[in-house]
């Protein structure tokens, strides 16, 4: 008789949780000496609930009912803000399996109550998880399961619509299609598990290939009865069991039917295995019963002489539990693989803990024995974790020699950041050791490529605490001691422009930092850095001082650049007319920049062709005009230079390029006598 398991069969990962949780919670119960209450049933599966109630955890209906100081499990469908509260106000320890898609559910619910928007809760009044989710909501709240519920509700414009997460998606897509047709605004959301949706619409597909069915589940379990109504819809000839007791002994009736066993999201591993080994039982049993006096007959005229004890140990080989052997693949299913290790049974060993997904029949594998015995019989076996020991051991030895591990950031989490290192290993960086200053979005870290060393490790748990913030420090340390090596005064070196100060700008060397003062960036005043240079720039300097203990480096960047003086003479030859600004005023003239760093110098008798007793009545700051130079001191760095002598020239008027300053007088000009300049006016290399 073949059978085909749906690949989505048994717990979904929100319950698998759950149930970890809880077996948590009912040992340290034991070790705590107080008990541990589950409010309500913790998933809708007898065996399930049957095998906490083992472990001692009590289901009781009302918070009342637990004693102050004890275990309060909250259950995987959820439960209202209100019961969270009270179990706090009565001193009871909360563990929350509430599943993560019913908790989304939770926050779009509270958000659109607390925004005033209606909310339609598509679900099973009863249900615990749509109790739990319409009391999450601070508003208006409808709960509809049916189109007739959709025509019961009050008219409205605007709404979002959600779904129970184990709904039928059949029937919220029928029942959404009402909604649209009644509500202008309407904001849909299917909150149907995703693992729920898939599971639905695998066992759809199988049901219509077999010729009958077998759902396992808990009868009272809302995604297990989902699942039975859409294989029954297909496929007729479907029935819903707990546990393989219940299939009637009629149920398969011809061999060579095809059957498909399919599993609700709260069916434990065991209760639907259990079903495949009672319907194979009951294939074969007509079939040995017939044989039975034939092969009793044969195997008493066969049997040899009873094997001794150390016969027995010769030909069954010894395992224990974290042992490495060697086995050959012997059949190969969709979620497993059964490996021959030369023990009195085979091992089995789930896809998800192979290494190589394209092993074959008659390969050899190194595996490792996870458990003896699982409680059916059978040895479980991994070999991803000889993969994560080995990467293990070698993330030890790195840590014992201080060498640095590749890391890539995975999760934001509180207080730090999950990153996944060598061989798949998880390392938690704390929000201090991720870089050298505060950092205020940790997500920026997740998907990025980092290189971390690790500070502490829990061998027992294998936990790692990494740092990227000393990796940092150690190879910025590392690059500083090789650029002060290299470094020398009077050398002239490359580096790049960070940052500014209004005192000067600082230049990245390769691991150290030097300043330019803003004194040493040009010959000529600077107002600020910017106005010479750019970040990022690209800049060659020389290297004036160097304070090793101190840290500090002093660079000049104008010694590198052409000296504004050199070939002045050549550049402005006496009587040469040009136009030019003012750029200050003074008592006794008008300076007027020749090129940056270079001034000449307009004495007030040589401003207007007339007479004037202010400059400012005739020249501003920043006008142009035409000057004439009279004479060029290299040595004293000055320059000499006329307006009225450039006006009177008799080439200038005729081409009339000029609008005379002040006004012209008939009269003749005197000329006025050249007066000296004081000193502390003159200009100097910074004017």
């Amino acid at each position: 008789m073949p059978y085909t398991i749906a690949r989505y069969a048994g717990y979904c990962a929100g319950v698998r949780r759950a149930m970890e949780i809880a077996f948590r919670a009912a040992r340290e119960a034991r070790e705590k000496g107080v008990c541990c209450y589950s409010l309500g049933e913790l998933i809708h599966n007898p065996d399930a609930v049957n095998a906490l109630q083992r472990e001692g955890v009590i289901s009781i209906d009302r918070v009342e009912q637990a004693e102050k100081g004890s275990i309060v499990l909250l259950r995987s469908h959820g439960v209202s803000p209100q019961v969270e509260e009270q179990c706090k106000n009565l001193g009871l320890i909360i563990r929350d399996t509430t599943c993560g898609s019913v908790r989304a559910l939770h926050e779009i619910v509270r958000s659109s109550g607390q925004a005033g928007i209606p909310v339609i809760l598509v679900g099973e009044p009863a249900h615990p998880e749509v109790q739990g989710t319409a009391a999450w909501c601070p508003g208006e709240c409808h709960i509809v399961q049916s189109e007739r519920d959709v025509d019961a509700l009050p008219p409205m414009e605007r709404a979002l619509a959600v779904s129970q997460t184990t709904f039928s998606l059949s029937a919220w897509e029928r029942i959404l299609k009402r909604l649209q047709e009644r509500i202008s605004f309407l904001d849909a959301r299917c909150t149907i598990c995703p693992a729920t949706q898939m599971r639905q619409k695998e066992a759809q597909e199988l049901a219509a290939k077999v010729d009958a069915m077998v759902v396992v589940g808990g009868k009272s379990s809302a995604n297990t009865r989902k699942l039975y109504e859409v294989c029954r819809a297909i496929c007729p000839r479907t029935i819903l069991v707990e546990r393989a007791a219940e299939i009637p002994a009629d149920f398969i009736d011809i061999h060579n039917h095809h059957i498909g066993i399919a599993a609700g999201a709260s069916t434990p591993d065991w209760s639907f295995k259990e079903v495949v080994t009672r319907m194979n039982d009951m294939e074969h049993i007509d079939q040995e019963t017939q044989q039975e006096p034939v092969a009793q007959a044969e195997q008493e005229a066969q049997e040899p002489q009873a094997l001794t004890m150390e016969d027995i140990e010769k030909t069954v080989v010894r395992i224990r539990t974290g042992q490495t052997v060697t086995g050959t693949v012997v059949q190969i299913t969709d979620d497993e693989v059964c490996v021959n290790i030369g023990y009195k049974s085979d091992g089995l060993i789930k896809r998800s803990d192979l290494v190589d997904q394209d092993v074959k029949l008659g390969d050899e594998i190194e595996v490792e024995v996870v458990k003896v015995n699982d409680g059916e019989g059978n040895v479980l076996l991994s070999q991803r974790n000889i993969v994560n020991r080995k990467a293990w051991e070698a993330l030890m030895e790195k840590y014992e020699n201080g060498e640095y591990i590749d890391a890539v950031g995975k999760e934001a989490v509180k207080g730090g950041l999950l990153a996944s290192v060598e061989g798949g290993v998880r390392a938690f960086v704390p929000a201090s050791q991720l870089a050298q200053r505060y950092v205020e979005k940790i997500g920026q870290f997740v998907g990025q490529p980092m290189k971390l060393k690790i500070i502490d490790v829990d061998k027992q748990k294998k936990r790692i605490v990494a740092s990227r913030k000393q990796v940092i420090e150690e190879e910025n340390k590392a690059k500083k001691e090789a650029a002060w090596e290299k470094l020398e005064v009077g050398a002239v070196v490359t580096g790049i422009v960070r940052r500014f100060a209004d005192f000067g700008a600082f230049v990245d060397l390769g691991g150290v930092d030097g300043l330019i003062h803003i004194t040493d960036l040009a010959w000529s005043r600077v107002n600020h850095p910017s106005d010479v240079l750019q970040v990022n720039q690209e800049v060659e300097v020389k290297i004036k001082s160097l304070d090793r203990e101190r840290e500090r480096i002093q660079l000049g960047y104008k010694e590198l650049q052409p000296k504004p003086w050199d070939n002045i003479e050549e550049k402005y030859p006496v009587g040469v007319i040009l136009e030019r600004p003012v750029v200050r005023i003074r008592p006794f003239g008008a300076f007027i920049e020749m090129e940056p760093g270079v001034d000449g110098l307009v004495h007030i008798s040589q401003v207007a062709p007339t007479r004037v007793n202010k400059v400012e009545d005739v020249l501003q700051e920043g006008q142009m005009v035409l000057v004439k130079v009279l004479a060029v001191d290299p040595e004293a760095k000055r320059i000499s230079l006329s307006i009225r002598q450039a006006l009177e020239d008799e080439s200038v008027l005729e081409n009339n390029e000029l609008e005379i300053p002040g006004e012209a007088e008939e009269a003749p000009v005197e000329e006025a006598p050249v007066e000296e300049v004081p000193a502390e006016e003159a200009p100097t290399d910074a004017e």
